[in-house]
């Protein structure tokens, strides 16, 4: 049988190594994936991951089980998210003047392929808590009620903004295909 994840925690948050080995074997991918659409590149993920990986030994141990883990790990991940696109704003303002701003987002672009590129594009141009509703629901299929549990807000407003983008998403297309 199978251990759940908060149990797993639970055993994890009181040292139990070979339960936090478990957790991360189980979840690495999952905490990646959001990682990279909440970040639209990829080593820029994966330096996020190894930071949440890194921190998660200590964070785990304020995990009291009042949510499902993956809900408490998405939070986790999203204020990791948060905390770094500040460090990233700080350190653009501070490059903008040499021109590094303008040479990363040449290089960024010429790396994803066109479908994905213009996703993140678009996702990069819808604000801020839609684009963390997008990248909660997008492929790791979180409900409207996991995605409002992440986020801390109403079931009934993940679903308006996911409307919202849709909409959005469709207006940005039909304005670039009429271009």
């Amino acid at each position: 049988m199978k251990t759940s994840d908060e149990d797993l925690a639970m055993a994890a948050a009181n040292g139990d190594a070979d339960a936090f080995a478990t957790l991360l074997a189980r979840h690495y991918d999952r905490v990646f994936r959001l990682a990279f659409r909440l970040t639209g590149q990829a080593e820029r993920a994966e330096d996020l991951t190894q930071d949440i990986c890194a921190a998660l030994p200590t964070k785990i141990a304020g995990f009291r089980a009042q949510a499902k883990f993956t809900t408490w790990l998405y939070r986790v991940v999203v204020n990791a998210a948060e905390d770094a696109r500040r460090r990233h704003v700080t350190h653009d303002r501070a490059a903008a003047g040499w021109g590094d701003f303008e040479r990363m987002r040449r290089a960024e672009e010429a790396e994803a392929a066109d479908a994905v590129d213009w996703l993140h594009r678009a996702m990069r141009d819808l604000p801020q808590e839609l684009q963390d509703t997008l990248a909660l629901t997008l492929d790791d299929e979180l409900t409207h009620a996991d995605a409002a549990e992440v986020l801390g807000i109403s079931e009934g407003t993940v679903s308006w903004r996911m409307s919202e983008i849709r909409k959005r998403l469709r207006a940005m297309r039909q304005e670039e295909l009429a271009q």
